[in-house]
């Protein structure tokens, strides 16, 4: 969870092109490939329902408050929710959740070693930061 200095709908702007430049570099890279994420390539137009990224297709949205993306790989099936709530005028709050499941021994390795290990907070922190950012210079 983050506080952004902008209302929602440019945080909101700012968090779709934050997303793209997140999930197209390291889901698209080798890494994603090596992992088999699903869905495997970008189709549609990044934001709206049925488009998708590397590892995360967008499966409900409710602009500019909501942004429920799905994905999977060998060892992990998740979703992202992303939420923006209007604090005031001139400030929102981003949050983000994840819910995944980690099927059989190899999925129980990989959640020790990237949940466990706080590798996805930092990693999520991160992108939670630079929507934050983004959006400060949109204002």
């Amino acid at each position: 969870m983050t506080n952004v200095r902008s209302n929602r709908e440019v945080a909101w702007e700012a968090l779709l092109p934050v997303l793209r430049a997140a999930f197209s570099g390291g889901p698209a890279g080798p890494f994603g490939r090596a992992l088999g994420v699903v869905p495997a390539r970008a189709v549609g137009v990044w934001g709206e329902p049925g488009s998708a990224l590397p590892g995360f297709a967008v499966e409900r949205v409710r602009r500019p408050e909501r942004l429920e993306l799905r994905g999977g790989h060998r060892f992990s099936r998740y979703t992202l929710v992303i939420e923006l709530d209007e604090l005031d005028g001139d400030s929102a709050r981003v949050r983000a959740r994840t819910y995944a499941d980690f099927p059989g021994l190899k999925g129980r390795a990989y959640r020790t070693l990237v949940i466990r290990s706080g590798a996805h907070r930092i990693v999520t922190r991160r992108l939670l930061s630079r929507v934050a950012s983004r959006a400060a210079t949109q204002v």
